[in-house]
C-alpha cells in the first residue's frame, strides 16, 4: 500500500477528485500510510479513501478491510499529534518522522488539496512535534529505525568494531544507516543500490566502498551483516538465492537485517541454518525492551500532546463561531430589514427623524436579544459547552 515518493502527486490528484472529499494529505512512510482528509460524509469519505487504497495496492475491499483504522474528528487530530511526536512509531521518539509530516504537508500544499481545515491543522502538528524534541527527553537514545537497525546488529554480534556491512539501498533509510554503522565502528561499510552515482555518494559520506549490483553475490560472501532497506516492490532475495550464497560462505554465519516494507528478503530465509534474519517486528520487540524504564518520558509527550490538541480544538472551535455568529447577525438584520419594507407604507407618513428612530429601535431590540447568547458563544468556544450551544443554534435559527 506503500506510495513512494513519485507517485504522491497521481495520489494527491486522484483522492483531490473524490466525490466526497474536499482536503486530503497522504503520509506514506516506512511503517504506515495513512490518509488526511477533510469528508462531507464520513461513510462516504471512508469508502473514498478506502477505495483508492485498493486501486492503488491492487487489492480487493475485502482483502484489506481487516487491516485498516479509521479516526474522525478531534480523535483524528489527536493520532496525528501524537504521529508527529514520535509517540506511534516503530522507534518511539524518532525524530525522522516530524520531517516526514512536514514534507507530506508542503506536498499536499503544492499539489493544490490543501484548505482552511487541513492547513492550520498540519501546521499546528508540526508546532507540537517541535514542541515534544524541544521540552522532553524522547528523542534521545535511539531515535530512528535505522539506528535501532544498527543497535540490533550490535547487540546480536555484540559489537561491530571488527565486522563489515553491505548496505543495499541509497536512501534515506540506507544514508542514516550508513551514519549510524560508521559511528558504531563498523570495520568495513559497501553500499550497492541501483543507481551507482548514489550508491558512491552514500559511500563517501561513510568512508565506505561502492559494490555495483553484479557484484553482489561475491560481497555478501565475504560480509558479517547485511542491511536492507530498498523502496522495491518485490523481494530482492528468495530463499533460494540465499541458500546459494551459504555455499559460498564456508559455515561462516550472516546476519540480515531488513527494514524495507515491503520485506526484501525472503522470511523463508530464516529457515536456512547459519542465517539470522531480523526484520520491522524483531526491530520492533527490540525498542521495547530498550524503552523501558523510560515511561515517565511518554508519560510527559502525552502530556503536551493532550495540552495541544486541546489548544488545537479551542483555537479551531473560536474559529468556527466567528462565522456562525456573523450568520445569526446577518439573518437577523435581513429580518429587521424585511420588516421595515413590510411596513413601509405604514410608516410612509412619519418624518425622516422618526423613521430613523423606528429603524434604530427595531434594530436596538434585535441586537439586546443576541447580546446575551452571542457573548456566552464566544466564552464558551473550544469546550465542549461551546460546542453544544453552537449546534444548538444552528439547529433553532437554521443557520
Amino acid at each position: 500500500m506503500t506510495v513512494a515518493p513519485d507517485e504522491l502527486s497521481k495520489a494527491l490528484a486522484d483522492l483531490g477528485t473524490a466525490e466526497n472529499l474536499s482536503e486530503v494529505v497522504v503520509l506514506s512512510t516506512c511503517n504506515r500510510i495513512e490518509v488526511y482528509a477533510l469528508a462531507e460524509r464520513f461513510h462516504g469519505g471512508y469508502h473514498d479513501v478506502r477505495e483508492f487504497l485498493c486501486r492503488h495496492a491492487g487489492l480487493a475491499p475485502e482483502d484489506v478491510a481487516d487491516h485498516l483504522y479509521a479516526l474522525h474528528d478531534i480523535e483524528a487530530v489527536r493520532h496525528l499529534f501524537s504521529v508527529v511526536s514520535g509517540l506511534d512509531s516503530a522507534v518511539v521518539g524518532e525524530h525522522e518522522i516530524l520531517g516526514q509530516v512536514r514534507t507530506a504537508w508542503d506536498t499536499a500544499r503544492s499539489e493544490g488539496t490543501l484548505g482552511s481545515t487541513l492547513e492550520p491543522l498540519f501546521r499546528h502538528a508540526v508546532e507540537c512535534g517541535k514542541r515534544v524534541r524541544t521540552e522532553t527527553a524522547i528523542g534521545r537514545g535511539i531515535a530512528s529505525v535505522s539506528q535501532a537497525a544498527v543497535a540490533l546488529a550490535q547487540d546480536r554480534l555484540d559489537g561491530l568494531t571488527d565486522r563489515s556491512v553491505l548496505v543495499l539501498g541509497a536512501g534515506d533509510m540506507a544514508e542514516g544507516t550508513v551514519k549510524t554503522l560508521a559511528a558504531a565502528g563498523a570495520q568495513q561499510i559497501f553500499i550497492a543500490n541501483r543507481t551507482w552515482e548514489r550508491a558512491e555518494r552514500l559511500a563517501g559520506v561513510c568512508g565506505g566502498q561502492a559494490v555495483a549490483l553484479d557484484d553482489l553475490t561475491e560481497t555478501l560472501a565475504s560480509v558479517d551483516v547485511l542491511v536492507t532497506t530498498t523502496g522495491a516492490t518485490e523481494l530482492i532475495l528468495e530463499r533460494a538465492a540465499v541458500a546459494d550464497l551459504l555455499s559460498s560462505r564456508e559455515g561462516r554465519e550472516l546476519l540480515i537485517v531488513d527494514v524495507a516494507v515491503p520485506r526484501d528478503v525472503d522470511p523463508a530465509a530464516t529457515e536456512l541454518r547459519g542465517v539470522t534474519l531480523l526484520d520491522m517486528e524483531a526491530i520492533g520487540e527490540f525498542i521495547e525492551v530498550q524503552m523501558e524504564g523510560r515511561t515517565a518520558v511518554v508519560v510527559d509527550v502525552e502530556h503536551i500532546v493532550n495540552s495541544e490538541v486541546d489548544r488545537f480544538h479551542a483555537i479551531n472551535s473560536a474559529r468556527e463561531v466567528a462565522p456562525l455568529i456573523g450568520q445569526l447577525r446577518g439573518q437577523a438584520d435581513t429580518i429587521v430589514d424585511g420588516e421595515l419594507e413590510r411596513f413601509a407604507a405604514k410608516l410612509a407618513d412619519l418624518e425622516p427623524t422618526e423613521r430613523v428612530a423606528v429603524e434604530a429601535l427595531a434594530r436596538g431590540v434585535v441586537n439586546k436579544l443576541l447580546h446575551e447568547p452571542t457573548v456566552r458563544l464566544k466564552d464558551a468556544a473550544g469546550k465542549a459547552r461551546g460546542d453544544r450551544l453552537a449546534e444548538s443554534l444552528r439547529d433553532l435559527f437554521d443557520l
